[in-house]
């Protein structure tokens, strides 16, 4: 019985994890995975204990608990930053929030805008696409957004006609403020702070992840901007 219960832990767990992890920022998933897996543990260590296994129970209670410990205090930790970064192009303003990961943008000019790119379907996407062909920033913003939100809307494009992709252009120059702003980022932050938002930045946009290139860039950019001040 107890190793049926066991089971069953795992197999909602599995369930569980299988939602909503597979664009979520690496720090954030290890810290669910700690959550769940100190939840599921607990929920072993108590099976073991009802059945007369306080010996083994104890051992894995204090692990279970170290796990919880390490899951929730990272959140906690995370939940006080409360910070943002931004980026804008001829017709975009996008937003990446440095807690959850989540990408979104507003359109700031043409057919769409005012609206937000999450409010809008995938067909008024492509629409818009078509009409950004033709500036260079905006269409890699928005191809890195389609990216982390429809997979595979690439393929679909190239039968629609006009397919000029993005590509990784340079990011350009940047000035102070706009650096500030792509860190999320105050005025007058010191160094050590500039390197803790570029990694976290960097984790969750980064090429190898799924990110996108030209973001990337501007990102990078905008640490050396920011470092040359303390140079």
């Amino acid at each position: 019985m107890p190793f049926l219960l066991l089971g069953l832990f795992v197999l909602i767990g599995l369930i569980f994890l299988g939602r909503g992890y597979v664009n979520m920022p690496p720090a954030r998933a290890m810290r669910q995975g700690q959550k769940v897996g100190g939840g599921l543990l607990m929920g072993l260590a108590g099976v073991l204990l009802v059945t007369g296994r306080a010996a083994l129970a104890a051992p894995l209670a204090a692990f279970a608990g170290m796990l919880l410990k390490r899951g929730f205090k990272g959140e906690a930790a995370d939940a006080s930053t409360g910070r943002s970064s931004s980026v804008r192009s001829v017709f975009l303003a996008m937003t990446l929030d440095h807690d959850s990961g989540d990408v979104d943008g507003t359109v700031l000019k043409g057919r769409f805008a005012g609206r937000s790119l999450s409010g809008l379907g995938r067909s008024d996407l492509m629409a818009f696409r078509q009409e950004v062909l033709d500036e260079g920033d905006s269409l890699r913003l928005l191809e890195s957004y389609l990216d982390r939100r429809f997979s595979g809307w690439r393929e679909d494009a190239d039968f629609g006609g006009k397919t000029r992709h993005g590509g990784a252009a340079q990011p350009g120059a940047m000035t102070e403020q706009e650096a500030y702003e792509v860190l999320g980022l105050s005025p007058g932050a010191g160094e050590a702070e500039i390197r803790a938002a570029h990694r976290r930045l960097m984790a969750q946009v980064h090429p190898d992840r799924g990110g996108s290139t030209w973001l990337a860039a501007r990102i990078n950019l905008a640490k050396d901007v920011l470092l040359n001040r303390h140079r």
